[in-house]
């Protein structure tokens, strides 16, 4: 019996009863689901004075889901998309992201389609899109304290009413640069449309192998969002005698002190999205974000004699 994975944001009622009905269509064509919780994949924010709390990337995989699977279905938004990867990238499952949120800018299908998006997905009628991801360790002299998966992005930044942050930044075998600011961000391309274009980066399509460097509200007018390999190994240090705080996708996190290093690379697991027709990221931007819509006072084209 062919199976799939359903992960289900479980705070969102919305989204358990589309995990039951999506479950018995399943059962009622010969397929099995394999069901867990997305909150699997939130690690949280460690809490001050408490030891940080070392969780495996591998250790994330759900029981019962590995490659028998033949995919996996994200029942929530894009904070579920986030987590659902941090979950199966590992053993390569690809997915179905079907949004029960609001904007939805990772997810392939809105709820009122999921019957038809199964159906075509079923049938094996998709195409599979991938997309890189970071592996982000926190270091303790070369002691390994804490590492997750990102999607999205890494965020090191001060807690209030503390003072401005420095970090000495490294890529690669290039000399290191220092950076004055509220915070950097380490983003990936999917990353691109969210934390790091509010800061001022600019959108990157998600097929090019670059990661960014943006500073937040950097001391600086010649600080600037820098983009470059993803090849690159990235060692953030901090330069500060106060603590900081990482946050990696929103939902996992711990405090940065002052001895501490992050350091980022390519991760092996790349995020696997299913695709039920050819992808058109701009018409994605101009549908999400309102990007290249045309212009209510553009002149219309006049004919010279």
């Amino acid at each position: 019996m062919p199976k799939v994975g359903i992960i289900v944001n479980d705070s969102k009622p919305i989204a358990q009863r589309a995990a039951e009905e999506i479950q018995n269509w399943l059962d009622k064509r010969g397929w099995q689901a394999v069901l867990t919780s997305g909150m699997g994949g939130i690690l949280g924010c460690d809490e001050p004075g408490v030891p940080i709390r070392h969780t495996p990337i591998e250790s994330l995989v759900p029981d019962g889901f590995d490659r028998t699977l033949k995919f996996a279905v994200a029942l929530g938004g894009d904070g579920t998309v986030l987590s659902s990867f941090r979950q199966i990238a590992p053993c390569g499952i690809p997915l179905l992201a079907i949004n029960t949120g609001h904007m939805g800018f990772l997810t392939e299908a809105y709820l009122m389609q999921w019957e038809d998006a199964l159906t075509q997905a079923i049938a094996g009628d998709y195409i599979v899109e991938q997309r890189s991801m970071m592996t982000v360790q926190v270091y303790s002299a070369k002691k390994l304290l804490w590492e997750a998966l990102s999607l999205n992005e890494m965020v090191i930044h001060r807690e209030p009413l503390t003072s401005m942050c420095h970090f000495e930044i490294t890529i690669g075998r290039h000399s290191a640069v220092d950076v004055a600011a509220d915070g950097v961000i380490i983003s990936t391309p999917t990353g691109s449309t969210a934390y790091a274009l509010s800061a001022g980066g600019p959108v990157i399509e998600p097929g090019i192998p670059v990661w960014q460097l943006v500073p937040i509200c950097p001391h600086s007018m010649a600080s600037r969002a820098l983009v470059f390999a993803n090849t690159e190994t990235v060692i953030v240090k901090p330069a500060n005698s106060h603590r900081l705080v990482m946050v990696v996708d929103g939902n996992a996190g711990c405090y940065i002190y002052p001895d501490y290093q992050i350091k980022i690379i390519r991760s092996p697991y790349p995020a696997r999205f299913i695709r039920l027709q050819k992808g058109e990221f701009f018409q994605v931007l101009r549908e999400k974000l309102g990007w290249g819509l045309p212009h209510v006072s553009k002149p219309t084209s006049v004919e010279l004699p």
